[in-house]
């Protein structure tokens, strides 16, 4: 399974706004300038992530987006399929003739799809702020 940079923008985008406070809209300049994202690129990528089911809008001077489910309930590849399109139509040597490779890639694919597929973004952020807490040093006393 490859991604793209779109899925990438994605993927980053929904663990930013997972990591806000419930039911408080964010600002597109916020998660742009905070997951260095290109502003006019979230942009569409929120409109079409918006569309698939994965984040809600609001309106006005206190709208943004925030998350439409619980970010435990969002896997990463359902967000990179819903980006990028299925996997399937993209075929490692599809177009080639096949080698002796071809068939460790389809199974390679597979155990990849199958760990985005299980991996949840709620089950990233932790991971991921378990890791960013171990290097802090604490001098209390």
């Amino acid at each position: 399974m490859t991604t793209s940079v779109k899925a990438d923008y994605a993927l980053r985008a929904i663990l930013d706004l997972a990591a806000q406070k419930p039911g408080e809209p964010v600002k597109i300049a916020d998660i742009a300038r905070r997951r260095k994202i290109p502003q006019k690129f979230l942009e569409l990528i929120l409109v079409g992530l918006k569309q698939a089911g994965f984040v809600e809008s609001r309106r006005g001077a206190e709208g943004g987006y925030l998350l439409a489910r619980a970010a435990d309930s969002i896997m990463v590849g359902e967000v990179i399929r819903s980006v990028d399109g299925p996997a399937e139509d993209k075929g490692r040597d599809r177009a080639k003739p096949e080698t002796p490779f071809t068939e460790m890639w389809v199974r390679v694919d597979s155990a990849v799809a199958a760990i985005v597929d299980h991996t949840s973004i709620g089950e990233v952020l932790r991971d991921w702020a378990e890791r960013q807490s171990k290097g802090v040093l604490n001098w209390e006393i």
